[in-house]
């Protein structure tokens, strides 16, 4: 279980910085176009871009990647206001989430027993897990 947990994280870092926040960085036609319906400037698309790659390079990270997915989750969020507010579809962003959360999960046992409760108290399901 870890092992699909580690490729699956490692497929939505992969999508997060080269499906998305590449685009926020190179030029293309119609990026003004897209950005200015979205109601973002491109100076604030570099900022979000740069925000998206550190936080999917954080998810990576052990010990950091509870944190990454919290303020992923948030990031995601943003994306689906975003496109709620235009009327462009909005489910890719919440499918990224849901992934992103079963992933951790699955690289880390303990997610799943905070999220879905356990029987045993919190001190003992956190020693029975080792650190990553």
């Amino acid at each position: 279980m870890r092992i699909a947990g580690w490729i699956l994280s490692g497929l939505i870092v992969a999508f997060l910085i080269f499906g998305s926040a590449v685009g926020k960085f190179v030029e293309w036609e119609g990026k003004a176009e897209m950005f200015a319906h979205l109601g973002y400037t491109s100076d604030l698309i570099m900022k979000i871009g740069i925000v998206e790659v550190v936080l999917a390079l954080l998810f990576l990270v052990p010990r950091t990647g509870f944190l990454a997915a919290i303020l992923l989750t948030g990031y995601l969020g943003g994306a689906i206001a975003t496109h709620v507010r235009v009327g462009d579809p909005f489910y890719f962003p919440m499918l990224i989430g849901v992934l992103l959360w079963i992933a951790l999960g699955l690289r880390r046992p303990a997610v799943f027993a905070l999220a879905f409760g356990s029987n045993e108290p919190c001190g003992e399901t956190n020693r029975s897990i080792p650190v990553e």
